[in-house]
């Protein structure tokens, strides 16, 4: 048995880890190859192209990397008609998906969506193009097997493959005892995975640490970097600030958990924050005509999953174009300086921990993918 894997960012190759491992488990000798990042590559998928590297944020820099995706594609289409594999098994990063897909269909070969493209939220017509290229869709949250269920996508709910890596950290203690020891007030500023990301919000953090520190002068400032290369970036912007910001790489779980609050970027992190019952802000920023477009065709309430989940605000959020340094200030400035005011989230917190957080999602959607595939296997339970 083989199968195509695809991921294009961060969070995608960690979810096609977890899900090949689980793959391999259940089916010994199976073959993984596809597009990912080197957390597949370590366990086993051979990696035709690290898409993980390119990931693509916003119009502009899709338009450039056309001429790349098209070569990825034609890769693709080659190794669909001489390799033949059982399914191709696609992980979020819609805008290029859609187009594998097609490709995979063209050549008889079923599709599979492991954490699916929240259409839902933003482009609800586009379920007509998932009902056309998607075999099965394995959902993550009730409500989004509700909604592909009711919309004639054929959807299983599997739960979200995010737990499961939360749930089995396991955190270096010998840092967080160091980082204990410093003293004061620790605050996490996660700025999100991708490069572009992380240089269109480092600047609007650092302000906010800024006015945090301003106002609270024990405060001092945890910041999470991906990769290295990030790390330089942001040490450069913070050189001469003469704020208490320390950088660090490969370290968001841990400075979850020693911060007292955080601020944050809109994405998969909120259920982090949500399992470690941490305060934070959310933020999404885009250009002016991103924002645009996305109020015009969002159709749900809120951006943040957590949001969502408890149908309410719990994480205050912001949606802009603009510079949010001010907004994000204000909220931490006031839990920091109302304590109950943040014991009382936390609880809220802990409670919508307890109703949605379940794991085993990468173990349950390795056993829906080989039992739809074979529908005659028997799967342990």
């Amino acid at each position: 048995m083989k199968f195509f894997l695809s991921a294009g960012e961060p969070s995608g190759d960690l979810h096609g880890s977890n899900l090949a491992k689980a793959l391999s488990l259940l089916s010994p000798g199976l073959e993984l190859a596809g597009f990912g990042g080197p957390k597949m590559a370590a366990v086993g998928c051979r990696l035709l192209f690290p898409l993980v590297d390119y990931a693509i944020v916003g119009i502009p820099k899709a338009i450039q990397a056309i001429p790349q995706l098209l070569r990825l594609l034609a890769q693709a289409e080659a190794f669909f008609e001489k390799e033949r594999p059982d399914a191709l098994v696609m992980i979020d990063y819609p805008g290029f998906h859609w187009w594998l897909a097609a490709r995979a269909r063209r050549h008889g070969i079923p599709v599979i969506y492991y954490v699916p493209p929240q259409i839902w939220a933003w482009a609800r017509w586009r379920v007509r193009k998932m009902r056309r290229l998607v075999d099965l869709t394995l959902c993550n949250f009730p409500f989004e097997e509700k909604w592909f269920s009711e919309n004639g996508v054929n959807a299983k709910l599997i739960g979200h493959p995010y737990y499961d890596e939360i749930l089995q950290q396991k955190l270096d203690l010998q840092f967080l005892a160091e980082q204990k020891q410093q003293g004061g007030i620790p605050v996490g500023l996660l700025p999100g995975s991708r490069n572009q990301e992380v240089e269109r919000n480092t600047p609007s953090l650092i302000r906010a640490a800024g006015l945090i520190f301003n106002k609270h002068p024990s405060a001092r400032f945890l910041f999470a970097c991906f990769s290295q290369a990030q790390q330089k970036k942001v040490d450069a912007q913070l050189a001469g600030s003469g704020l208490p910001v320390l950088t660090f790489t490969g370290k968001t779980p841990e400075i979850i958990s020693l911060s007292t609050v955080c601020a944050a970027v809109s994405g998969s992190v909120s259920l982090e924050l949500l399992c470690a019952e941490k305060p934070s802000t959310i933020m999404y920023r885009a250009s002016k005509i991103g924002i645009f477009l996305t109020q015009l065709l969002m159709a749900v309430p809120y951006i943040t999953l957590v949001n969502l989940l408890a149908r309410k605000e719990l994480y205050p959020e912001s949606f802009g174009s603009g510079c949010p340094a001010e907004w994000i200030a204000g909220h931490i400035n006031g839990w920091l300086a109302k304590p109950d005011t943040r014991l009382t989230l936390e609880k809220e917190l802990r409670e919508l921990k307890n109703q949605v957080v379940f794991p085993g999602a990468s173990q349950r959607g390795a056993e829906e993918i080989l039992r739809w595939i074979n529908p005659a296997r028997q799967i342990a339970a």
